[in-house]
């Protein structure tokens, strides 16, 4: 693959920089690059005079963006921040309120050297971009064997990742620690991708406390031992926590400043947490020990040439009402109560299961304390013929994947959560041998 003069001399500053990071990136991570030349340099040049014939939009005679008022008269917003172009790296006061957000949650990061985040469009869009970035064709994603069905798609058949899969829970029904040691000692020394996701999906599983201390150090060894890790953290469902004595922050503040051979990247967004599902916006942050603001600002350029390769920009309506959002002084508290409705359905779910002991006859839950999700083991029947009973003969839709059943206690209504295990409990009873 040809490089761009570009491109080879962010690659060389990242090598002066953090020779590990340079290591971690892939071919097409060190091909790309945020265009400072050509059309957008150009664009900004003319940025401001009284004739501005560049930019690849319609403007009003008056100057604004030109729109359909059918479309504008819909929108509470200044229609300047709805119908332009976003830039590639986000809007630059979201980006920042962004990440004043992820400080004000996670207190270690405080006086913390981490990139600005950069936009993507969710965490669908964040998590390609890793793969785009940091996987060639045939490496290899450790992660737990519990995850979410798109990442297939995303790291798989989009970006020829393989799959290098561990038991999630341990024999005391723990995080398996001990399996992310053996899929880091596999192989020879060198790059190793990890993906870790809490609360986790589908499980609705977050560590403890001690947990996260045993993974850190896992992967503490793995980069004195030489390797050079890069370690993406999926944190869709972050803050999403319901009991006592589980990390509540995210695994990130663990890892930004852990070793120089661990490239910290979090890929997160509002999507889950904020409960704006179709607005599609996410946002990756980087961190490293002894990272500068240097080094972030390429990863910052590099992670906006990928944003600006695939989707161009994310969407400036979404930002903007986003950002709206954040600057309201009702936003916490309204926050808040949501946080509270799903916590007391987590709380009925637990109530359900601690109660109900004839269903431990037919399946018994996987452990869970957090998130949207809850899982069950059936013990006598199949997944997908309870899922097809549950459709057929009691209206109720759950997900059957890898050997167990997902249920979304976050969209089910608090008085039909007794009605929804019943219904379970009755299908897989039909259904025994």
């Amino acid at each position: 693959m040809k490089i761009n003069a570009q491109a080879e001399e962010l690659n060389g500053r990242i090598k002066k920089l953090n020779r590990s990071v340079a290591e971690l990136l892939s071919e097409k991570g060190r091909a790309i690059y945020f265009p400072k030349k050509g059309i957008l340099s150009q664009s900004a040049d003319a940025k401001g005079k009284e004739i501005n014939a560049t930019i690849g939009m319609a403007l009003e005679e008056d100057g604004s963006s030109m729109c359909l008022k059918n479309l504008s008269g819909r929108i509470n917003i200044n229609k300047d921040k709805v119908f332009p172009y976003a830039p590639s790296y986000g809007r630059p006061g979201l980006r920042a309120a962004w990440k004043k957000k992820i400080i004000e949650k996670n207190s270690l990061l405080k006086e913390a050297v981490i990139s600005l985040p950069v936009v993507t469009g969710a965490l669908t869009h964040g998590l390609n971009i890793c793969g785009y970035l940091f996987g060639n064709p045939g490496d290899k994603i450790i992660m737990p064997d519990l995850f979410w069905g798109n990442y297939r798609l995303i790291f798989c058949n989009a970006n020829e990742l393989e799959l290098n899969l561990f038991k999630t829970f341990d024999d005391n029904g723990g995080f398996n620690v001990n399996g992310l040691k053996e899929k880091l000692a596999e192989g020879p020394e060198g790059k190793k991708i990890v993906l870790l996701n809490f609360p986790n999906n589908p499980t609705g599983y977050t560590p403890t406390v001690d947990e996260v201390k045993m993974i850190r150090e896992a992967l503490l060894k793995s980069a004195e031992e030489g390797n050079k890790i890069v370690v993406i953290i999926d944190d869709a469902y972050f803050g999403l926590v319901y009991e006592e004595g589980i990390y509540a922050r995210s695994i990130f503040t663990e890892l930004f400043n852990l070793h120089s051979n661990i490239l910290a990247v979090k890929v997160d967004g509002p999507t889950k947490e904020d409960y704006i599902w179709g607005f599609r916006v996410g946002f990756i942050t980087y961190g490293i020990k002894d990272g500068n603001e240097e080094l972030c600002k390429i990863l910052e350029d590099k992670t906006a040439g990928a944003v600006r390769a695939t989707i161009s920009n994310a969407s400036n309506l979404s930002q903007s009402l986003l950002l709206a959002a954040f600057e309201d002084d009702e936003y916490d508290s309204e926050k808040a109560s949501k946080h509270e409705i799903l916590r007391s359905r987590y709380i009925h779910v637990k109530k359900i299961l601690k109660e109900k002991e004839d269903y431990k006859n037919h399946f018994e839950p996987l452990p869970f304390n957090s998130g949207y999700f809850m899982c069950i083991k059936l013990k006598k029947a199949g997944p997908e013929e309870v899922r097809q009973v549950l459709l057929k003969k009691y209206s109720t839709g759950v997900i059957a994947i890898n050997g167990i059943i997902r249920v979304a206690f976050s969209a089910t209504p608090d008085d039909k959560l007794d009605k929804l295990f019943d219904n379970i409990y009755q299908a897989a009873k039909s259904l025994a041998p």
